[in-house]
C-alpha cells in the first residue's frame, strides 16, 4: 500500500528550491533557510516565483514526488512529471475509452453520480447536526432535488445531457451552500461560485482547496500509470489535467467543500486572513494560507472507512485509491468504476 507522506508547501514568494544530496534546500537571496529530506516527501507545492532547480525537478520526477508550481495567489501553473509509469497498454486503453462516447459517458456518469450523492450527504449532515441553526426547509428541498437527479443520472447515455444534469445539481447544491455556513456571515457570506478571480472569502477558500485537490488527484493518477491529461467528462484541452478534474468531481463536496465549511464554522480562519483587491478579487493572505494548509494536512491524516474497500484509510489516500480503482476498471479487473460515496 502506498504510504501517506508529507506534502511540502512553499508559501513565501521569494524562495528558490534546489537539491543538495538527498535533501530539498529552500533558499532566500542565495542563503539556505531550511532543508527537507526527499524520502519523507510525497509532494511539493510551491507558490513562489523563483521556482526550482533542474536537478530538483529531475530528482522529483525520478522518485515520483509530485512537484507543482502555483502563483502566490494559488492558481495552478504547471506540474513536473517524469517518465510515464505503468505499462503502455493501460494508457492505450484509457485513450481508446476517451475516444468512445459510450465508454467515457459510462465512466463520467458514475463520477457525477458520486458528486451528487456526496453533495446531498453534505447537506444532510448539516441538516442533522445543526437542525436548530439552519433553514431546514431550504436544505430539505435541495436534498430532495439532488436525490431525484441520482436516478436520472443512471439512465443518461448522452455526455451533453449528463453535463446538463450536473449543472442542475451544482445549482441546487450551491444554492443552499450559504445555509451551511454557521460562522461570521458578514465575512463568509456566499452568493454563488466565482472564480478567476474569486470575489469573496468563501470562493477564495474553495478555489484554493480545489487547486490542492486537483494536484493530489493528478499525482495519484500518474502514480498508477494513467495519463492525468486525458479525461472523460472533461475533454482534452492543452495544459489541462482533464482526468484529474474528472476524478476530483466526486471528491469536491466531501474533501474540499466540507473542509472549507469546517474551517469557517470552527473559526479556524479569520476575517484578517484575506486580502481585498481594488479589482474585486479576494485572496488569502500568507497567514491565511498557512492556517489553511496546516488544517488541510491534518485533515488528510484523519481516518475513515472506505465505502467500497471496507478498509480504514487516511483521507489523504482517497484520491490514490480512486485512481487505482479507475485503473483496475480500465484494465478489465472491475466491471465498473466504483465512485467514492461518502457518509
Amino acid at each position: 500500500m502506498k504510504r501517506l507522506l508529507n506534502t511540502l508547501y512553499v508559501l513565501s514568494d521569494d524562495i528558490y528550491l534546489s537539491l543538495d544530496g538527498e535533501n530539498v534546500v529552500a533558499s532566500r537571496d542565495k542563503q539556505a533557510t531550511a532543508r527537507y529530506p526527499l524520502h519523507t516527501l510525497q509532494n511539493i507545492v510551491t507558490f513562489s516565483y523563483p521556482g526550482a532547480s533542474p536537478a530538483l525537478m529531475g530528482a522529483c520526477a525520478q522518485r515520483q514526488i509530485g512537484l507543482a508550481f502555483c502563483t502566490p495567489g494559488g492558481r495552478f501553473l504547471a506540474r513536473v512529471s517524469g517518465e510515464g509509469n505503468g505499462n503502455v497498454l493501460l494508457r492505450r486503453t484509457q485513450y481508446r475509452a476517451a475516444d468512445d462516447p459510450a465508454q467515457y459517458c459510462q465512466i463520467s456518469r458514475v463520477m457525477i453520480f458520486g458528486k451528487l450523492f456526496n453533495a446531498r450527504w453534505s447537506i444532510e449532515r448539516t441538516r442533522r447536526d445543526h437542525a436548530l441553526r439552519v433553514d431546514g426547509e431550504k436544505l430539505t428541498a435541495a436534498s430532495q432535488q439532488l436525490y431525484g437527479l441520482l436516478s436520472q443520472v443512471k439512465e443518461i447515455t448522452s455526455p451533453e445531457e449528463l453535463r446538463g444534469l450536473e449543472g442542475v445539481g451544482a445549482s441546487a447544491y450551491f444554492g443552499v451552500f450559504n445555509e451551511m455556513i454557521l460562522g461570521d456571515q458578514e465575512t463568509f457570506s456566499f452568493h454563488g461560485r466565482s472564480r478567476r478571480p474569486p470575489l469573496d472569502a468563501v470562493n477564495a477558500m474553495l478555489s484554493f482547496a480545489y487547486s490542492l485537490l486537483a494536484h493530489d488527484c493528478a499525482s495519484a493518477l500518474e502514480s498508477v500509470g494513467l495519463d492525468s491529461y486525458v479525461g472523460f467528462l472533461h475533454r482534452d484541452r492543452p495544459g489541462r489535467a482533464s482526468l484529474a478534474l474528472d476524478l476530483m468531481e466526486e471528491l469536491r463536496p466531501c474533501m474540499a467543500d466540507r473542509f472549507v465549511l469546517t474551517l469557517i464554522n470552527s473559526r479556524h480562519i479569520k476575517p484578517s486572513d484575506f486580502l481585498y483587491m481594488e479589482s474585486g478579487a479576494v485572496l488569502l493572505t500568507d497567514d491565511g494560507r498557512k492556517a489553511f494548509l496546516k488544517h488541510w494536512q491534518e485533515k488528510k491524516k484523519e481516518m475513515l472507512t472506505h465505502p467500497y474497500l471496507g478498509e480504514k484509510l487516511p483521507w489523504g489516500m482517497i484520491p490514490y485509491i480512486q485512481a487505482l480503482l479507475l485503473a483496475r476498471h480500465l484494465r478489465g479487473d472491475l466491471d465498473a468504476y466504483p465512485p467514492f460515496l461518502w457518509k
